[in-house]
């Protein structure tokens, strides 16, 4: 038998506060190594004079590190801990947001021009920026402002799930236009589902200054 059998196994989520972490007199391992409220390592020792040195400063014991060799607990205040770890995953969140390209043509049909919005869709409602663009072919750079039309038409379909950085931008042979996911909270889908799966399909991932 494993000498911490709470730390894995079928033991793994017994006696679990919010967030699945045990604190206070739920820790069970025979011992556990404690780091301090200053971050400091106050060693190996069981978890009854561990949650001792928490209750003399007013705080809570909390195993942060169920997996290790010993557990791993620190003694912190709970609400402050609870509050620092979705901080942390909310940067987590966004330092991993990337930005999608989807692809229009001046004369595109209104079946093509819903498949792509959707695509789009599915990109913004996954807290991913999305760059549309339209390229012109031919004479079709004689007129630009069928392009900005098409692009901001695009950009009218996303707006439950996205607002635009800026105006439609005409440089060379293209137009495009950045857009940024609204908050999550806000996000109204209007061709899709949020169970829905989306995959890159012509459209792909842009590699540049926007990336997050």
């Amino acid at each position: 038998m494993a000498k911490y059998p709470n730390s894995r196994g079928k033991f793994q989520n017994r006696n679990r506060g919010p967030k699945g972490l045990r604190r206070n007199d739920r820790i069970r391992a025979p011992e556990v190594r404690v780091i301090g409220p200053e971050g400091t390592n106050l060693g190996v020792m069981s978890p009854k004079k561990a949650l001792g040195l928490a209750q003399k400063v007013g705080l809570d014991l909390i195993e942060i590190s169920p997996g290790a060799r010993p557990p791993v607990c620190r003694i912190l205040d709970f609400g402050k801990f609870l509050y620092e770890e979705s901080k942390k995953q909310k940067d987590t969140k966004q330092a991993t947001t990337k930005l999608k390209e989807v692809k229009f043509r001046i004369g595109i049909d209104s079946h093509d021009f819903e498949t792509k919005v959707r695509r789009a869709e599915g990109f913004l409602y996954n807290s991913n920026k999305v760059k549309l663009s339209l390229q012109f072919r031919g004479r079709e750079n004689e007129h630009p402002q069928l392009g900005i039309e098409r692009i901001n038409q695009a950009r009218d379909a996303l707006s439950g799930v996205s607002s635009p950085d800026g105006e439609a931008r005409h440089v060379g042979r293209q137009v495009t236009l950045i857009l940024s996911p609204l908050p999550e909270s806000k996000r109204v889908l209007k061709y899709t589902r949020p169970d829905d799966d989306f995959d890159d399909g012509d459209d792909h991932e842009v590699d540049d200054e926007h990336n997050e």
